[in-house]
């Protein structure tokens, strides 16, 4: 009877010791300008990075690409790198047709992953823009223009 009290004992204080080391998630804060995903047409075989900028349409192949947020964890954080993507398909003589809408995270591609019989996309990481980085600093009070952003739902925890 001890001895099973001690094994009790000795499992539960194991458990709190490891439960808050593996329930604490990495949730990417830092938004990023522009995404890095990875496209393949499963038809041709065909690979490509392609660079999407967050809000802008892209096309691949007869899908539409639109990415609505990029996040990566700050340096100091396990890297993973997770972004709101919505994807449709446009064939001629039809409508677009909606594919995936949702979170996409580039350490787990399997977890959300977008389901189609001829492409497949998946988030490789987040990047600055380089080319829209000012080289002089604008003067003191010169607004600057925001475009207004969608409501996007908060970053899954996985």
């Amino acid at each position: 009877m001890l001895s099973s009290r001690k094994h009790s004992f000795c499992f539960a204080f194991l458990l709190a010791l490891v439960l808050p080391a593996i329930a604490h998630a990495v949730v990417p804060t830092v938004e990023q300008p522009i995404a890095v995903l990875r496209a393949l047409d499963k038809i041709t075989a065909r690979v490509e990075e392609l660079d999407v900028p967050i809000g802008r349409p892209y096309k691949f192949g007869t899908l539409i690409i639109t990415v609505r947020a990029c996040r990566v964890t700050p340096e100091e954080e396990t890297p993973e790198a997770a972004a709101f993507i919505e994807v449709g398909e446009f064939k001629p003589g039809q409508s677009e047709s909606p594919v995936f809408r949702g979170w996409m995270f580039a350490s787990s591609p399997a977890l959300s992953a977008m389901e189609h019989p001829v492409y497949d996309i998946w988030v490789t990481g987040c990047k600055e823009d380089k080319a829209a980085q000012p080289t002089k600093e604008a003067p003191a009070g010169a607004a600057t223009p925001t475009q207004p952003q969608p409501e996007l739902p908060p970053v899954p925890v996985h």
